[in-house]
């Protein structure tokens, strides 16, 4: 994009290019003011008699059986809208002028189509034209014909600008290329790159299509509080605020998760909320500060119920996408690097562990790992290993890639051999599951339930019935990426509020994300909660892996952006 665009001061200044052109549309529409129009208009609507307003996708659908690869033959279309006068409103986006001929490109939110003008049909309307600019909104009525190039277009006999565009847009609409720029100036980027667009749209028929399966399962979607007296819910710091009424501290929430079980004890089974969540926490391609999460809850099933939906909800969700948008989604589709159509991988974390260490071929770790798992090997590194990290990270291009300096560092600050083994998933397996991981035609990676943490990690979840130092939880991981949060939820008022504890306790000690202890859920669970699984997704997660995009910030239309310096 040009300079102007990205520096608005300047495009202010009075001796600037931009300035002088916002100058010149300004003096455009006192033109049309003192002709009697109004260039910020309201009053939209045909004025011929008979004439019909229509969507440009709908004037594309009347003349559908006059295409012909792609081209329309004006006899054709003509004879299917014969004596019809359509009435279209959009955006011009394009505008070249040759001789007594115009050519506008229009677009609305359905497409776009070409309006043909002639002077000598159109008469006095065609000096309209003199006060036209590219960006400007633009009302159209005429017949439906076909140009020599065989281009669907309307003739008009009658045009209006009916609002005008002061600033300029990004040169040939396809200026705005500055990527920081395209975020704050969202409703250029809209315009500027359809294909953003397409994005967004996508984006409301992934949740719709989210709403549709869950209420086709029979859950309750419900509204809880977005202002906590207390953090919980997840391991997170939260945004402070304060009511000035009450004079109370409040937590902008960082989860819904224990409102919306407090709602399963009251006898509500399956209820879920799409709602937005706020974490106090650094900027990347996959964090936003500000950020809208699914989470639900279903009495009477457990998380390997919860495996098996998960699975059936993402294929349902991209079916809806691929009937309502196919040819954005067959471009998505291509640029995946994932599979979607083969059973998820489903992997203990144990199990991860050992063989993640299997594939470092650092020998001291052959046997922890293969006797005792992800166990074995958390015994072999308890203590400091620092000693023995030259020559283990030299084992092998694998070890090679290990980040063993945030390894060890993540390793000293465990407090016990589940959180050990949690950080050796972390460093060791996590990274490298697109490689570990992979479809059967070896080109696709496979999404991977991780399951089995250990219960020290998960102050929420269920422990195993058969191993109490487990909790029946999961995480999926699409291409590396975590999408999904769920576990069989703890329904123990004494073990709940012993993890309560536990919490209260490593932040006596500073530890910054954790819970409060939560007087009101533990009386909750008391009263008797059934059991119960429950599952959490970020949306905008969603929305990037459907959609193939690289930055979270692409999915979300106004993203959280550093105040830039005047």
């Amino acid at each position: 994009m040009s300079d102007s665009q990205d520096a608005p001061a300047e495009a202010n200044h009075p001796h600037s290019a931009e300035h002088a052109i916002i100058e010149a549309r300004r003096a455009k529409a006192e033109r049309i003011r003192a002709r009697g129009d109004n260039p910020f208009a309201n009053d939209v609507a045909a004025r011929a008699a008979g004439c019909v307003t229509c969507d440009i996708a709908e004037v594309r659908a009347l003349a559908a059986s006059a295409e012909q690869g792609g081209r329309y033959a004006t006899d054709q279309v003509e004879a299917v809208a014969a004596g019809k006068t359509l009435h279209v409103r959009g955006r011009v986006v394009a505008l070249r002028s040759t001789g007594g001929l115009s050519f506008i490109r229009l677009r609305d939110r359905t497409g776009e189509l070409q309006l043909l003008l002639s002077e000598e049909k159109m008469g006095a309307e065609y000096t309209r034209l003199h006060d036209l600019d590219l960006g400007d909104f633009l009302e159209a009525e005429g017949a439906l014909t076909a140009s020599k190039r065989g281009e669907l277009s309307i003739e008009p006999l009658r045009i209006r600008i009916i609002t005008k565009a002061l600033r300029p847009p990004p040169e040939k609409w396809h200026g705005l290329q500055d990527v920081e720029a395209r975020y704050r100036q969202r409703y250029v980027d809209l315009v500027a790159n359809p294909a953003v667009a397409d994005v967004f749209r996508a984006r409301s028929l992934i949740v719709r299509a989210t709403r549709k399966a869950l209420d086709d399962t029979g859950f309750l979607e419900v509204e809880t509080p977005t202002m906590h007296t207390l953090i919980g819910g997840a391991a997170a710091k939260p945004f402070v605020t304060h009511h000035n009424a009450l004079d109370m501290q409040l937590f902008m929430r960082i989860a819904p998760e224990l409102y919306l079980k407090r709602l399963v004890v009251g006898g509500l089974e399956r209820v879920y909320e799409i709602g937005r969540n706020y974490r106090n926490e650094g900027i990347s391609t996959r964090h936003n500060p500000e950020f809208t999460m699914l989470e639900f809850y279903w009495a009477y099933a457990t998380y390997e119920t919860l495996m098996d939906f998960t699975e059936q909800l993402l294929r349902s969700i991209d079916a809806a996408l691929a009937s309502a948008m196919p040819g954005p989604h067959a471009t998505w589709t291509k640029a995946r690097s994932f599979a979607l159509d083969e059973p998820f991988a489903r992997v203990a974390m144990n199990d991860a562990v050992a063989a993640a260490a299997g594939k470092t071929g650092i020998a001291a770790w052959v046997a922890p790992a293969l006797h005792g798992g992800g166990a074995g090997l958390v015994n072999l590194l308890r203590d400091d290993f620092t000693g023995s990290m030259k020559e283990w990270s030299k084992s092998s291009a694998r070890a090679k890639q290990i980040d063993w300096s945030n390894f060890r560092k993540g390793m000293a600050r465990c407090d016990n051999d589940g959180e050990r083994l949690f950080a050796c998933y972390e460093y060791l397996s996590e990274p490298f599951l697109t490689e570990d991981y992979r479809a059967a035609d070896g080109a696709r990676s496979l999404p991977v339930f991780i399951k089995d943490y250990p219960f020290e990690t998960s102050p929420l979840a269920r422990r195993n019935d058969a191993r109490p130092e487990l909790v029946d939880r999961f995480e999926l991981f699409v291409h590396g990426r975590e999408l999904c949060n769920a576990f069989s939820e703890l329904n123990d008022p004494d073990d709940q509020a012993a993890r309560f504890r536990d919490q209260v306790d490593k932040k006596s000690r500073g530890a910054e994300e954790t819970m409060d202890f939560d007087e009101d859920y533990v009386r909750a669970l008391e009263h008797g909660m059934p059991p119960a699984a429950g599952f959490g997704m970020g949306m905008d997660r969603l929305c990037m892996m459907l959609t193939s995009q690289a930055s979270i910030r692409d999915v979300i239309l106004f993203p959280l952006m550093r105040q830039r310096a005047e």
